[in-house]
């Protein structure tokens, strides 16, 4: 553990990297032109639970909740993880089409999804010779329950490996905007991407291998595992934006700086100095914004997956 007093030289170091950054992308971003995304095909893989309840139980009734919690004493079963897996097969869970995504925000969403889908599906192909499995994208409402747990939207968006599916909540994209002073939609976009590179290492068991690690090593250690599963699903996003750039333009002017400046305004050392005025590097489970920002831009710039290996 490093002292108060060093942390506070080596934070405010990062923190005017953070800053530089920051005026080397603004000029761009205040200038942007929104990325292209309307009039294109929409994924059918969106279930909308906005305005649904997130409670544990919900699609049981209090009777049913009841009986499980019964079974799973007498059984000597986890009760929240019975209940967590009934709910995910429930049958009060819908999945939209993307035609009935009548509201800006989740037609955008339901589009970045599509492009992702076709990406991945050319470099699994390609690249992997295999075949992608699509994700299903969850969008909720203030809060949500997936196989993984109880979420609030208060934790960001997220993606839980046991149902294969991403979750979001709209309001982050105000979060961006006024939270983290990354407006643009290719900031959302390079967020989703962000989400679904998880699922890629989720098919590709490099989750598995760093969830066996919890318990094993010291916390500093998995942390470090950590961080290096965040950026290279960076790296993955900006994989994405490689490609759908070269398959479908998506792209316009501006669109890579909006989804640098993201990058930049959610990495472990910004977020920790703007709350606690210092930082400590053992603590990171996402990664500097300037790790952040490489990863993305090797992405981009390489397209190719192998290129992707953040835990050498």
């Amino acid at each position: 553990m490093v002292n108060a007093h060093a942390s506070n030289h080596v934070g405010l170091r990062f923190h005017r990297v953070a800053q530089l950054n920051m005026c080397l992308f603004i000029f761009e971003v205040q200038h942007r032109i929104i990325m292209k995304w309307k009039n294109r095909q929409g994924s059918g893989n969106v279930e909308d639970r906005r305005g649904m309840s997130g409670k544990m139980g919900a699609g049981l009734g209090l009777v049913g909740t009841v009986v499980v919690v019964i079974i799973a004493l007498l059984t000597g079963s986890d009760p929240t993880q019975l209940l967590n897996q009934v709910n995910v097969n429930s049958p009060t869970e819908q999945t939209t089409a993307t035609s009935e995504l009548n509201d800006e925000a989740s037609q955008f969403v339901s589009v970045v999804l599509k492009e992702t889908e076709v990406v991945w599906e050319k470099v699994f192909m390609e690249q992997l010779n295999a075949r992608y499995e699509h994700p299903k994208l969850v969008l909720f409402t203030g809060q949500v329950e997936s196989a993984c747990g109880f979420a609030s939207a208060a934790s960001g968006p997220f993606y839980c490996p046991a149902d294969k599916k991403a979750y979001i909540d709209l309001s982050f994209y105000s979060d961006l905007k006024n939270r983290f002073n990354a407006p643009g939609d290719f900031s959302m976009a390079y967020v989703i991407a962000h989400e679904i590179g998880h699922h890629v290492q989720n098919l590709l068991g490099a989750s598995d291998k760093v969830q066996q690690l919890r318990g094993t090593v010291s916390e500093e250690e998995y942390n470090k595992a950590s961080v290096m599963l965040e950026l290279q699903a960076d790296f993955y996003a900006g994989l994405w934006a490689h490609h759908a750039q070269s398959i479908n333009n998506i792209l316009e002017e501006g669109d890579i700086e909006e989804a640098l400046n993201a990058a930049n305004a959610i990495g472990d050392d910004r977020l920790q100095m703007e709350a606690q005025g210092y930082i400590v590097p053992e603590s990171f489970t996402h990664g500097t914004s300037e790790q952040r920002m490489f990863w993305f831009k090797k992405g981009f710039k390489s397209g190719n997956i192998n290129d992707g290996n953040t835990f050498k």
